[in-house]
């Protein structure tokens, strides 16, 4: 995901990683002070979050009028400490397992629904000044409900809610979905099938 010039070199930034301190290690997250030197030889540090990074996928439904209607989860989130309206996601926290399989094991997570067909949609850096971390983001249709599998204390006390696509793309526009993977995947679709007439 470099930023590619017209002829899809990669252009050099001029800085250089000198080396990483460790200084917490989680379960799946990890801390360091990374030391850098900038183009003019500035040493200087920064405090990284190094991550696997995350998956997330957009359940999206057409009731029998052809209205699309997208499913969220709303989950406890402790750095919040407050509920937060989104959709189903988790960390790449199984070594190796392909991005597109991880994003269908949240689906029935979360959620309780299997995709017939999951489509990718766009990664991107949800916090760049900060971590390492991309997000792999999915578009979930062909969908079944199954047996929900929660894992843990926030997704087996979480509310699974069904909301017509407009009204979930009103509530980002009024800044009542706040995540942002949610906001990304909910305007990536909506623009999708504003494009093919498909809105409903």
């Amino acid at each position: 995901m470099n930023d590619a010039a017209a002829d899809g070199s990669v252009p050099s930034t001029g800085f250089r990683h000198l080396d990483d301190r460790l200084v917490h290690q989680g379960h799946v997250w990890h801390v360091a002070v990374g030391r850098f030197e900038s183009p003019d030889g500035e040493v200087f540090h920064r405090d990284v979050v190094r991550s696997p990074g995350a998956v997330a996928a957009v359940p999206l439904l057409f009731d029998a009028e052809g209205t699309p209607t997208v499913v969220l989860v709303r989950q406890y989130r402790a750095p919040f400490d407050d509920h937060v309206l989104e959709v189903p996601a988790g960390m790449r926290d199984v070594p190796d397992e392909p991005t597109d399989v991880t994003a269908a094991r949240e689906l029935v997570e979360e959620v309780g629904l299997e995709a017939g067909q999951l489509r990718h949609l766009i990664d991107f850096y949800p916090s760049a000044g900060m971590t390492n971390s991309i997000l792999y983001l999915y578009l979930a249709t062909d969908l079944r409900p199954v047996e929900r599998a929660t894992h843990g204390p926030e997704e087996a006390h979480s509310e699974v809610v069904h909301l017509p696509l407009r009204d979930a793309v009103d509530m980002v526009l009024r800044g009542e979905i706040v995540d942002a993977k949610t906001v990304i995947g909910l305007l990536l679709v909506e623009r999708e099938l504003r494009q093919s007439g498909s809105m409903g």
